[in-house]
C-alpha cells in the first residue's frame, strides 16, 4: 500500500562508491569531472525480491524527479539556504550525496562554492553529467576515478524518504560524513525530527481496509490482514486530526550514529475534542540551523503540501476517544533485517476512557 518515491541515489548503502558521478564545479574555467566506478551487488531473484532490488532503476526514471523538483517546499528551500547564506559556501569545497539531477550540485556552484562533487548510484548520473555540461559548469570530462580530495567542507544531501527513514539514504550520509567531512564540517540539513498525531479516518478506512472484507459476496480478508501491515502514503486533512502532535525523534545529523535511526519512543496523544481514531499519521520536520536564520520546512498535515506527504498506520481498532482523553504507548522503528532499506514498525497502544477500554500491538512493513 505504500507510495513510493523512487530512489534517491544510494539510499542505505554504506558504499559511496557503488558507481560514482563526480562532477567537479570551480569558477573561472567551469570544469566537471565525471567518473563511475561499478561495485559488485547481490542478485535476489523470485520470492528473495525486495525494494532494494529495483532501487538504482526506479531513481533512473526522469518522473521521479520531475515530482520532485516540482516540490516547491522541498526545492525553493534548498536553494533559499544556499543563496542566503553564501557566507557557508564561498570557497568551500560541497559533496553532494544523492545528486539526482545535480539541481543542489547547481545551486552550491552558484551560490560560490569552489568545488562541488556530486554523487549519483542511478543511470540518472548520465543525466546529470549533461546537464550540467549545458549549463556551463562541466567539460564532459569522464574518468574511472573515486572521490579525488581527502575532505570536504560541507555536506549536502536530500535523503529523506516517506516516513522519514524508509530508504535508509541517512547512512550513506552518515558514511560520507565520517569518512569525508572535515572537522566543524557543515552537514546540510543537520535536524530531522519525527511526529505522531492520531486522526479519524472512517470513510477512507473503509475504501481502503474494509473493503476486503466483501468483494462482490467473496471474503477477502486475507488480503486486508496484509493491507493493515503496510502503512499509507496519502495526504490528510487537517481537519482530520483529532490529537495533538508529539515528537517521537530528533536527529542531529552532524554527531549521531548510524544505529541511533532504529529507537523505540513513547508517547501520549491527547484529544482536542471528542471523536474516533482511526490511525496514527507520522510525519516529518527537517531544519538547517547552520543558516544566518534557521530555516526548514514542515511535511505534517497543517504544513503546505509536498511529495512526501504524511504515513498513515491504520489502527485495528476504532477508538472512541473523548476531548482531554490521551490514547498512550510505544512505537519501535528499526531497519529490515534482510533489506536495510525497509523499515519495520511495532505499534503499542492502550486507552482507558468513559467510552472506550483497549490495548493493542500491531506490526508493520514499509517495502
Amino acid at each position: 500500500m505504500v507510495r513510493r518515491k523512487g530512489n534517491k541515489g544510494d539510499k542505505g548503502s554504506s558504499s559511496l562508491d557503488a558507481q560514482v558521478t563526480r562532477m567537479s564545479f570551480e569558477d573561472g574555467d567551469s570544469k566537471t569531472e565525471t567518473s563511475s566506478h561499478e561495485e559488485s551487488m547481490d542478485v535476489f531473484t523470485g520470492s528473495d525480491q525486495t525494494s532494494a532490488d529495483y532501487y538504482f532503476d526506479s531513481y533512473s526514471h526522469f518522473g521521479i524527479h520531475e515530482e520532485m523538483l516540482k516540490d516547491t517546499v522541498r526545492t525553493k528551500t534548498y536553494q533559499n539556504v544556499i543563496y542566503q547564506n553564501s557566507f557557508l559556501f564561498k570557497d568551500k569545497v560541497v559533496l553532494d550525496v544523492g545528486a539526482g539531477t545535480g539541481i543542489l550540485s547547481l545551486f552550491c556552484a552558484k551560490g560560490g562554492a569552489k568545488h562541488v562533487y556530486a554523487v549519483e548510484c542511478s543511470h540518472m548520473a548520465d543525466m546529470a553529467q549533461e546537464i550540467v555540461k549545458t549549463n556551463g559548469y562541466s567539460d564532459g570530462k569522464i574518468e574511472e576515478i573515486e572521490l579525488p580530495v581527502q575532505n570536504v567542507d560541507i555536506i549536502i544531501s536530500e535523503w529523506m524518504g516517506y516516513f522519514l527513514l524508509f530508504e535508509n539514504m541517512l547512512n550513506t550520509v552518515l558514511y560520507a560524513r565520517d569518512k569525508w567531512l572535515i572537522p566543524g564540517g557543515i552537514v546540510l540539513p543537520d535536524k530531522a525530527s519525527l511526529y505522531l498525531t492520531a486522526i479519524e479516518d472512517a470513510d477512507y478506512k473503509a475504501e481502503k481496509i474494509d473493503f476486503w472484507e466483501n468483494v462482490y459476496g467473496f471474503d477477502m480478508t486475507c488480503i486486508k490482514n496484509q493491507a493493515m501491515l503496510e502503512p499509507l502514503v496519502d495526504t490528510v486533512d487537517r481537519n482530520q486530526i483529532v490529537t495533538n502532535c508529539q515528537s517521537l525523534k530528533t536527529m542531529d545529523i552532524s554527531k549521531m550514529k548510524p544505529g541511533d535511526a532504529s529507537f523505540t519512543a513513547s508517547f501520549k496523544l491527547v484529544a482536542e475534542r471528542n471523536d474516533y481514531i482511526h490511525a496514527l499519521v507520522a510525519y516529518f520536520d527537517v531544519a538547517f540551523t547552520n543558516c544566518h536564520k534557521v530555516t526548514g520546512f514542515s511535511t505534517g498535515p497543517k504544513s503546505r503540501a509536498t511529495h512526501w506527504k504524511q504515513t498513515v498506520l491504520y489502527l485495528e481498532d476504532v477508538v472512541t476517544i473523548c476531548e482531554g482523553e490521551a490514547l498512550v504507548g510505544s512505537m519501535t522503528i528499526a531497519q529490515n533485517s534482510k533489506n536495510p532499506r525497509d523499515v519495520d514498525i511495532t505499534l503499542e497502544y492502550s486507552i482507558s476512557g468513559k467510552r472506550c477500554q483497549a490495548h493493542r500491538k500491531q506490526f508493520y512493513k514499509m517495502r
